[in-house]
């Protein structure tokens, strides 16, 4: 009878996070584990529960949009497709007793990246010298994340925004426009690949979604009155706790 409400709080306070900074992943996927929704489905379920949230970004920022260095908007497009589909492809044949081991690992991973992402960015931007890298390197950049999105999904923005900074972006409006492009086309493609795999459970989905939506509107009206690094605090704590629950359960 819990199951219900965990759920729908676990979804709308995701949709807060990733609205106002990121970190969503880090509680919807917990909570569908928590319900008894076996890893690979929770990690499939959960990405589906905050698609809406990547669409609207994207469409908000639809003006901004601008391919970074060396890649045309089409190339960005296509990787994003097909780094998505491989990694939820990749999803699909991860047994469940590996995916357990996998996912403290990659929580971990993800509130370390969400962690140090000011500094990861500074670095990247900072590490191209005015120097822009190849048309090859930029394709197996974007390629790698968006593998890495399909599969797992946590932390991704932080990944992506680096990654635009190495690749030569400094306008922050394109970064973010550009980053909510490839994490909604990535997502949508991933999930319709999770759906034919049959690792979705549609009825927990459904409803997470609507609660996402809610709190990702909500979120963004209330997080102008709370200061940025308590935000942040607050996501890190929560992907640490989680992790270290993953590594004990496992």
């Amino acid at each position: 009878m819990l199951d219900t409400p965990i759920l729908l709080a676990a979804a709308f306070v995701a949709g807060a996070l990733n609205a106002v900074a990121g970190g969503g992943s880090f509680l919807t996927l917990p909570a569908l584990v928590f319900t008894g929704v076996p890893p690979v489905m929770a990690n499939a379920t959960g990405t589906v529960a905050l698609l809406p949230g990547y669409a609207a970004g994207a469409w908000g920022f639809k003006d901004d949009m601008q391919a970074p260095p060396g890649l045309s908007m089409r190339a960005v497009i296509a990787l994003a497709l097909l780094g998505g589909a491989a990694g939820a492809a990749l999803l699909l044949v991860t047994p469940e007793a590996a995916f357990r081991k996998i996912v403290p690992w990659l929580l971990l991973a993800a509130t370390a990246m969400f962690a140090f992402g000011p500094q990861l960015r500074r670095w990247a931007t900072g590490a191209q010298h005015g120097a822009t890298p190849s048309r090859g390197k930029a394709a197996l950049g974007m390629l790698a994340v968006s593998v890495y999105g399909g599969y797992f999904n946590g932390g991704l923005g932080i990944l992506l925004l680096a990654l635009l900074g190495l690749l030569g972006q400094t306008n922050l409006h394109a970064m973010n426009g550009t980053k909510n492009l490839v994490s909604a086309l990535l997502t949508a493609i991933a999930v319709a690949i999770y759906a034919a795999g049959g690792l979705v459970q549609w009825q927990p989905a459904l409803l997470m979604m609507v609660a996402a939506t809610l709190g990702g509107y909500l979120g963004a009206r209330v997080a102008r009155k709370i200061a940025p690094q308590w935000l942040r605090a607050g996501i890190v704590l929560t992907g640490l706790v989680m992790a270290v629950l993953f590594f004990l359960k496992a």
